[in-house]
């Protein structure tokens, strides 16, 4: 069974950092596409930041780049997403997903993943 738990949201005031974690389980990341995305009230779910496989190029929202760093530890089968300079729009449920992606081909951007995880709150403000 595919699990995948994300961990480390919270309330951060703004021009601070937060640390996102998601554990997969029942899966090796070495070969899934991997993605970060977010959801605020009222607004669809869009993407953040994700890498189409484990030698795939990196994709960034314009919203985000310059202050997240999405990574993985293979060896851990965990994935990262650093937030720094974090601003009040940026706060939302925020979601990990993984898709298998042996090609290297999957459009890491879209919302056709197979495994999601149940989501981490991040709140910014002062």
């Amino acid at each position: 069974q595919v699990q995948l738990v994300e961990s480390g949201g919270g309330l951060v005031q703004p021009g601070g950092s937060l640390r996102l974690s998601c554990a997969a389980s029942g899966l090796s990341l070495d070969y899934y596409a991997i993605g970060w995305f977010r959801q605020a009230p009222g607004k669809e779910r869009e993407v953040v930041s994700c890498v189409s496989s484990s030698v795939g190029s990196t994709y960034y929202a314009d919203s985000v780049k310059g202050r997240f760093t999405i990574s993985r530890d293979n060896a851990k089968n965990t994935m990262y997403l650093q937030m720094n300079s974090l601003i009040p729009e940026d706060t939302a449920v925020y979601y990990c997903a993984a898709e298998f992606d042996y090609s290297g081909s999957f459009a890491c951007g879209s919302l056709g993943y197979n495994y999601w995880g149940l989501g981490t709150q991040v709140t910014v403000s002062s």
